[in-house]
């Protein structure tokens, strides 16, 4: 896992942690429904925050003979059920508690303790995101947006943290704003309101989510960019007359399957075709290190029949 992953995980499990207990009590103190919501929500992101660091630690584990690839999509798949985690635990109980307050409305207390709680968390939630966003900016390209970045990184972790502390911040928002209203309005209802509005947030972030690490798991190919320098490191190597076909797909983040069909000089005896294919494969490693896999197949190209 990227050093830079490590520390925005570590950075909102700390954070998400010290809000859950500053939540809850707040919630023992005042029966808040929106503190309540959001006692769950960075309770399940804690939880979420663990199950990353297991991803990324279970993805380490040597190649078997049942698993010949390594287990590299293990960070996709613990990304996933963070996903589900954050769907359920977080958005689901954040709406049904929500609803649950405004068929049946009740004034909260403590509304001192409730804004100074709220407070703090929002503090400790721009800490998490402020790391997240500080180690993305080391793998995110300049010229990418952020919506770009989490939609096309192979690294899971921290896209899963920038969209969890993003979610927080607006959830935090939200039940601030139901804290006020209802205590101003002396209706209750608003605070369910901000505790359903939380909630509708968390499951449309565990959708994106779960689309998005669901296409890792069944595997997405390298960036266009790696392909084309792929595909100049192959046609470059001794030999190589052209490649006729190239397909990649990720292993895990920083793992790729590189596949080629090249045709090479039809003078080659089979020894020199075998030192081709390895200067071939020499080249690829060279100048994409995350090439871990190759399989290279000599071929014809074959002229595209005449329409």
């Amino acid at each position: 896992m990227h050093e830079g992953s490590r520390k925005a995980i570590f950075a909102a499990f700390f954070a998400n942690l010290g809000i859950a207990i500053a939540k809850f009590t707040g919630f023992l103190l005042t029966s808040s429904a929106s503190l309540l919501a959001e006692s769950a929500h960075s309770l399940a992101d804690t939880g979420n925050q663990a199950l990353l660091l297991l991803g990324g630690n279970r993805s380490q584990k040597n190649a078997t003979g049942r698993h010949p690839f390594g287990f590299g999509r293990e960070r996709y798949f613990w990304a996933f059920v963070v996903a589900l985690v954050l769907f359920s635990m977080g958005g689901l109980f954040a709406l049904y508690e929500g609803i649950q307050k405004l068929i049946h409305p009740h004034e909260a207390d403590g509304f001192g303790i409730a804004i100074g709680i709220l407070v703090v968390a929002i503090l400790l939630e721009t800490y998490s995101l402020r790391t997240a966003i500080k180690e993305s900016r080391h793998i995110k390209d300049p010229q990418q947006s952020w919506w770009s970045f989490i939609r096309e990184a192979k690294q899971p972790e921290l896209p899963v943290v920038l969209l969890e502390d993003i979610g927080a911040e607006i959830g935090l928002c939200l039940a601030l704003f139901g804290v006020l209203m209802s205590h101003f309005t002396h209706e209750p209802r608003w605070d369910a309101i901000g505790s359903a509005s939380i909630g509708i947030l968390l499951i449309v972030i565990a959708i994106v989510l779960a689309i998005e690490m669901k296409s890792l798991l069944i595997g997405e190919a390298a960036s266009a960019s790696d392909e084309d320098l792929i595909r100049t490191s192959l046609a470059s190597a001794e030999n190589v007359l052209q490649v006729i076909h190239l397909r990649t797909e990720h292993l895990g983040p920083d793992d790729v399957l590189v596949a080629a069909k090249i045709e090479f000089s039809p003078h080659l005896n089979m020894q020199e075709l075998a030192t081709a294919i390895d200067n071939a494969e020499a080249c690829v490693r060279g100048a994409y290190p995350r090439a871990r896999i190759i399989f290279i197949e000599p071929d014809i190209a074959r002229p595209t029949a005449a329409l």
